[in-house]
């Protein structure tokens, strides 16, 4: 590719064009030519326990806030909410909307980690080994219990 801009660069008359494409032909790398097609693997979970809620971006809102009221009113002292990457907010809301509606018998304590995630890049042409690579993501893990009487 840098070879490719340098001949464009040599075709062109202004000198202040050919030092801009110059300087786009030092500083963009070269393209891999082995293309990968990536497939995320499912984070690891914690072992699922009945008062366990997974908190994430495709279901509905409401259903999960109501699911976790449910196990609220059923008698369960206590539900752990958890949620991954963009489903933080999402844990977070749904935590502090039980509060709200606990009027004050509800608490929450909160507990943050960093969950490694596992990627596997398969090439598009066979010639080419299949990689994995890992990634970090944040994580939120939040207990909402009622306050003792």
């Amino acid at each position: 590719m840098a070879e490719a801009a340098k001949r464009v660069g040599d075709s062109l008359s202004n000198k202040k064009d050919k030092k801009i494409v110059e300087k786009l032909a030092d500083t963009v790398p070269p393209m891999d030519e082995e293309e990968y097609q990536l497939r995320k693997r499912l984070p690891r979970k914690l072992p699922k326990r009945k008062n366990d809620i997974y908190v994430n971006m495709q279901s509905n809102f409401k259903g999960q806030l109501e699911r976790a009221q449910r196990m609220l009113d059923a008698g369960s002292n206590e539900v752990f909410i958890h949620g991954l990457g963009h489903a933080i907010n999402r844990a977070i809301n749904i935590a502090l909307q039980l509060k709200t509606r606990g009027l004050g018998t509800i608490e929450a304590s909160t507990n943050t980690s960093t969950v490694e995630l596992i990627d596997d890049l398969y090439p598009e042409k066979g010639d080419v080994s299949e990689e994995v690579q890992s990634r970090n993501n944040s994580a939120v893990h939040i207990r909402v219990f009622r306050l003792s009487s």
